[in-house]
């Protein structure tokens, strides 16, 4: 297997986690909440337990995703 093959795995694995870590997130305020339609009254709200961890790695296989397409888009050039 080659380098090229890899990413390209790695790629879609990493998409694969990246989309259920999005869906898994929990379906908070929408749009209703921008426009002040929100029943909470502070602004900020603390995040705990799995729906931290959720939120790290979201950011986390973001940051991979964007790695991984910039190192498959350079391999193939």
């Amino acid at each position: 297997m080659t380098i090229d093959v890899i990413l390209k795995y790695a790629l879609f694995f990493v998409s694969i986690l990246l989309i259920l870590a999005v869906l898994l997130q929990q379906r908070g305020g929408g749009l209703g909440s921008v426009f002040g339609g929100s029943g909470d009254s502070g602004l900020y709200k603390s995040r705990r337990g799995f729906e931290a961890f959720l939120y790290n790695a979201t950011i986390i296989l973001s940051i991979v995703f964007v790695i991984l397409s910039l190192a498959v888009g350079l391999v193939n050039v």
